[in-house]
């Protein structure tokens, strides 16, 4: 007997098998034992999380021949040929390769006969994304009123480019994308049953090299045991994914944790030597990153729970300095992004890890010390700050020296650091007031400096009077709603201090305060400015020359006055 592949034999036959999807099985499992079935399903996301699988297991469902559930027997005839790829009313269609509007002809023609062996016809259309405009349109109205015997089971990893008509008629699953965790234990259960050895690092290699995906995860194992003749070792693992060990990438972090350029070469000349992925070392690199940066910072985080590196990650965040760490994963992420642009992989890679050496903050904290240029590239000091100015504190960035050391090293700067002088108060500034003890409303609002809702309030209010402590304000009944709290009491709080002295405000109802507000005369003004800009542009001689020889004319809302 031939072969079979890993993934094609450990396919799940059952919606207890899948793995990380438990969402989109819950769902379904509802719909089958209930039967409050949709007649169009939608399944999205990437490579191998599962999406025809799911198709596969729910035409069973809906087919086996001891009845409609979400367990099918799997041991039926019709669960058998579903599983062999021979159930005759179940249509396996590549979207990919059968684009165009005639072969969506053919399954619309097939769909009114009803199916030959089981109770529903099942249409799986894989990548569906790829069917041409005229196709899809064509697929529209049986997909939205199908027979009652026929079931839509829509797959693609590109929902985007999917017409709103279609997505609107279907039901529609996103799978996850699965984690390392999941795909490390299905791999386990595999190679449990298989009988075959293997380490528990090179499992964690493989299950990161899948990216979410269990069906790369598997076909990386087939090949991994190939390569290992039989057995999974994790040096055989990293050797056929070109990745590191985890203790390379930790001696990269401490040559930076301790500014040495030297030593940071020779890392990367070490790492360099195994012909690795160099896109993959940088992936590692921010994942350990991401691992010191929670030991920093999450109290609560254990790492003794995630991995066998424990005590060189946490000697590794007591030397460096939480900001440091997010420059360096920063500098991780943009370097991978930008391998493609390189001279070579290994150029890109080197200069992402110069990058992290020579841009450091000064003070950057933790045992590490930065190290200052040369005396030829020193920095010029910052000219001292004012007396009369309160230190200010700044995050310097300077380049660390990555050469050999050099002979002669300048002595480091003092820099003048501004001794703390406390800050005067700000000047009260006072707004003159009438023989009435009544300020001038408008000087008023400029010095109190409303804004938003206070300065809509204010400026539509005319001061009518004052009543001992309390100012008296008119506004128009449409503008009442403004005189609420807590506006009101900011609003005081304000006048009082433009005034020097505590005063409250009362608002009344008056219909003829609109033409005396702040608010009326901007209007005015604004139609005035408005009106003479539009005169000036129709007066202009060339304006006048435009209209006279090419029959030109100006649009009025594109005038808009000079502001101030």
């Amino acid at each position: 007997m031939s072969y079979q592949v890993l993934a094609r034999k450990w396919r799940p036959r059952k919606f207890a098998e899948l793995v990380g999807q438990e969402h989109v099985v819950r769902a379904l499992t509802n719909a089958l034992d209930t039967g409050r079935m949709h007649h169009a399903y939608l399944f999205t996301g990437t490579r191998g999380v599962g999406k025809t699988t799911i198709a596969r297991i729910f035409a069973k469902s809906l087919n086996c021949e001891r009845g409609e559930s979400a367990d099918p027997c799997g041991e039926c005839a019709v669960c058998t040929a579903v599983d062999q790829g021979r159930f005759v009313d179940l249509l396996e269609i590549d979207a990919a390769s059968n684009t165009g509007v005639d072969d969506v002809r053919e399954v619309i023609e097939n769909a009114q006969y009803a199916p030959a062996r089981g109770r529903f016809k099942v249409y799986l259309v894989d990548e569906v994304h790829m069917l041409s405009k005229p196709a899809f349109n064509a697929l529209l109205k049986t997909l939205e009123e199908p027979p009652p015997h026929v079931k839509f089971l829509l797959a693609t990893t590109d929902p985007q480019k999917l017409p709103v008509t279609v997505l609107s008629r279907c039901l529609k699953f996103n799978l996850k994308r699965l984690l390392p965790e999941q795909i490390s234990g299905q791999m386990r259960h595999i190679l449990g049953a298989e009988n075959i050895s293997y380490e528990d690092a090179a499992i964690a290699e493989l299950a990161r090299g899948a990216d979410g995906s269990l069906r790369d995860g598997l076909s990386l194992l087939d090949q991994a045991i190939a390569y290992g003749g039989g057995s999974l070792r994790v040096d055989d693992v990293r050797a056929m994914l070109g990745s590191v060990a985890r203790g390379q990438v930790l001696g990269l972090l401490q040559a930076l944790a301790e500014g040495n350029g030297e030593s940071l070469m020779a890392e990367c000349t070490r790492i360099a030597s195994y012909s690795p992925d160099f896109g993959g070392v940088l992936d590692d690199l921010a994942s350990v990153l991401h691992r010191i940066q929670l030991i920093q910072l999450v109290p609560g985080y254990r790492p003794e729970e995630n991995g066998s590196d424990d005590s060189a990650l946490i000697e590794l965040a007591q030397q460096l300095a939480p900001e440091d760490v997010q420059l360096y994963y920063q500098i991780a992420t943009t370097g991978r992004r930008d391998l493609a642009l390189a001279p070579d992989a290994r150029t890109g890679f080197e200069m992402a890890m110069l990058r992290m050496l020579a841009f450091r903050p000064a003070d950057g904290g933790g045992s590490s010390q930065a190290e200052r240029p040369a005396a030829s590239a020193a920095p010029r000091a910052p000219a001292p700050a004012p007396r009369t100015a309160a230190p200010v504190a700044s995050e310097r960035m300077h380049v660390a020296s990555v050469a050999a050391p050099s002979p002669a090293r300048a002595a480091p700067i003092p820099e003048p650091v501004a001794a703390p002088v406390a800050a005067a108060p700000a000047p009260r500034v006072t707004v003159a007031v009438d023989a009435r003890g009544l300020p001038h409303w408008d000087s008023l609002i400029e010095h109190a400096n409303f804004r938003g809702p206070l300065g809509q309030l204010a400026q539509n209010a005319v001061l009518r009077d004052r009543e001992g402590h309390t100012l008296v304000l008119a506004l128009q009944p449409m503008h009442m709603h403004l005189a609420v709290e807590p506006m009101v009491g900011q609003m005081e709080d304000r006048v009082s201090q433009a005034l020097g002295e505590r005063v409250k405000l009362r608002f009344v109802e008056e219909h003829g305060a609109a033409g005396e507000t702040v608010a009326a005369r901007a209007a005015s003004a604004r139609v005035a400015a408005q009106s003479a800009a539009e005169q000036a542009i129709e007066e202009d001689p060339l304006v006048q020359s435009l209209k006279r020889e090419f029959g030109a004319r100006v649009v009025p809302q594109s005038i808009k006055p000079f502001e101030n």
